[in-house]
């Protein structure tokens, strides 16, 4: 149990908690929300011992392993597997008091330890975690430096999810993840026993894995019972007991009705754009839980334009003369509303940048409209920032005749507020910057918006503040996103990129979430003809099933001999041979490394046959 009295927390001299009272009991999944900046992060910080109680109390079991994911990975020629498996210390401990101890008893009891830990199974498991989180057969052993940035937190996520923790601390866990890797960890984090505290700006991916919300606010924390949803309702209703922020919240619920109406008066009958209506008439619901959001802006009329806005005709995309996706053919009309899906690496960033004009078709063509206006958002663009500059004066520069008061007004729908208008971009948080990337977007009134990623860095309110803002967006949309919230709400059509292709989806993101943990992560393409497809798995079924047949015989032969030693070692008179012993004991271990090879062969053509159906 976790529990703190009359807790107080500062930075410098400023309050982040004061006078808390919280209790956290085993086993309880909680999601920690509050606006940034309020003391999210220092409390996990406090929480791993980083930082101590400035008065009042703090107590968390001496006793209990805290696993949590490390900011920085150093660059290193260890495989990434190995890597992986470092975060299970315990496992670790044991192997060095096996090679420290080459025979006697202590060696005996270290082995024992290890099969109780499960370390014939370690690598396997490690490799289970690290598909599961995107990486492929062969990233599995590739070295720690040969990963970027991005692919490096998830090794340190996986290294955490390999820790037998008692309390596991995630702090945005999804940033770095894709739509498939995401659905897999909430999965995951489902079935974890321990007591999990997750920060997540992600709504969707709260309601699946927590079922508390600890609200920190006004120097205070709140614990709510349920899932975010049900929190939202909760504070909800707490705020429309003041008279003003109820008569706001009708105003906001009137708006998101009237936008209701006129979509539900448009849509086809289509299952995708049914299930937006249901989701754009929960948002009333929801709009009730941010009425005081420090976030206001929308889009002005777009910049008038031929219809369709971009063509692609049997285009391929791609880099070095090696095409990633290929006969594309696309028609991007106004007031279209479109979500790329597939897994990572499919190529849903390479399509957008062929739509960007970015990048060039390798084949087919790309048509662009009479007065098209694109307004692309990806995270390179954060860098493209002019570190040196303020806000203000990159609102200046792309609108040079504008009063200053309008820039700081219509900065302050973004969240800059007061000096932090004229700060420089270089101290800037990357949420800070995602806003002001928006700003500059938004302010060039384009008629495409290309959104790769856009909530990455964004906080709860900034989120829903940009989801309200692409509801009333009358230009087209294509976006990426692994938070199935923006994509469910601002979408109504969704392109599936998968095999080299790109082809229509039939269903919503639900639909799609159920295909990829029911399916196996490497699919074949749909288009291809599905008799052919099982002739093929047919033939391929038969030597998997036979090379599965032969390894299962071999782990049943090591583990009867590995059975007889075992029996062997448990007589105590055993031990007046010492050369017996040692000799046994290193059987053993041979005996141990080769079930685990062994196994982790029969893992992999599992896989294989898995895939085949």
């Amino acid at each position: 149990m976790i529990q703190t009295r009359k807790l107080s927390l500062y930075r410098g001299s400023n309050p982040l908690l004061l006078d808390v009272d919280l209790v956290i009991h085993d086993g309880q999944k909680i999601g920690i929300t509050g606006a940034n900046g309020c003391g999210k992060s220092s409390f996990f910080a406090l929480l791993k011992g980083e930082l101590h109680p400035d008065s009042g109390e703090f107590d968390i079991p001496k006793s209990a392993v805290i696993a949590h994911v490390e900011q920085e990975v150093a660059a290193s020629s260890r495989p990434a597997i190995e890597y992986v498996i470092d975060g299970d210390a315990e496992l670790r401990r044991v192997e060095r008091e096996m090679a420290e101890n080459p025979d006697g008893e202590n060696l005996a009891h270290a082995i024992a330890r290890f099969e109780e830990l499960g370390g014939y199974g370690a690598r396997a498991k490690a490799a289970r975690l690290m598909h599961g989180l995107g990486f492929n057969d062969a990233q599995v052993s590739r070295p720690v430096a040969g990963f970027s940035g991005g692919w490096r937190m998830r090794l340190n996520l996986a290294r955490a999810l390999m820790c037998r923790s008692d309390i596991l601390l995630l702090d945005e866990p999804t940033n770095h993840l894709d739509l498939e890797a995401v659905l897999w960890l909430e999965s995951w984090l489902s079935s974890y026993e321990g007591t999990l505290l997750l920060i997540s700006h992600d709504r969707d991916f709260l309601d699946g894995t927590v079922g508390f919300i600890c609200h920190i606010e006004n120097r205070s924390l709140k614990l709510y019972t349920g899932n975010y949803g049900d929190f939202e309702r909760q504070r909800a209703a707490g705020l429309a007991q003041q008279q003003a922020v109820f008569e706001k919240q009708q105003r906001e619920v009137a708006h998101l009705q009237s936008y209701i109406d006129r979509f539900r008066a448009k849509a086809t009958k289509s299952r995708q754009a049914q299930s937006r209506i249901k989701a754009l008439e929960r948002m009333e619901l929801i709009s009730a839980a941010h009425v005081d959001s420090p976030f206001r802006f929308g889009f002005e009329i777009p910049a008038p334009a031929s219809n369709p806005l971009l063509k692609l005709d049997g285009a391929a995309a791609g880099y070095d003369s090696k095409a990633v996706v290929k006969g594309v053919t696309l028609s991007v009309e106004l007031g279209s509303r479109i979500g790329l899906i597939g897994s990572n690496g499919a190529g849903k960033s390479t399509l957008i940048k062929l739509i960007a004009g970015e990048i060039r078709p390798l084949s087919g063509e790309r048509i662009e409209g009479r007065g098209l206006r694109i307004g692309y958002f990806s995270q390179h663009q954060l860098e493209s920032l002019r570190v040196d500059e303020s806000p203000f004066e990159h609102l200046r520069r792309l609108d040079e005749a504008a009063r200053e008061q309008d820039i700081r007004d219509y900065l302050g729908g973004f969240g800059f507020h007061g000096d932090t208008v004229f700060t420089p971009v270089v101290n800037f948080s990357g949420g800070e910057k995602a806003r002001l990337v928006l700003a500059l977007i938004i302010r060039g009134r384009p008629n495409l918006l290309l959104l790769d990623e856009p909530t990455n860095h964004l906080d709860l309110e900034m989120r829903h503040a940009l989801t309200l803002a692409l509801q009333d967006y009358e230009g087209a949309i294509v976006v990426v996103s692994h938070d199935r919230h923006l994509v469910r709400t601002v979408t109504d059509m969704l392109i599936l990129v998968e095999g080299g292709e790109a082809m229509d989806f039939e269903g919503d993101v639900e639909d799609y979430g159920k295909r990829v943990l029911q399916s196996p992560v490497e699919k074949k393409p749909e288009k291809e003809n599905r008799k052919r497809i099982e002739a093929e798995a047919r033939a391929r079924r038969r030597p998997l099933q036979l090379k599965i047949a032969k390894l299962e015989e071999e782990m049943e032969r090591l583990g009867a001999e590995k059975s007889a030693i075992d029996e062997s070692i448990a007589d105590p008179r055993f031990y007046q041979d010492r050369e017996a012993v040692k000799a046994a004991l290193l059987k053993v271990a041979e005996i141990g490394s080769k079930l685990s090879e062994v196994e982790n062969n029969w893992l992999e053509l599992q896989s294989e046959l898995e895939a085949l159906g």
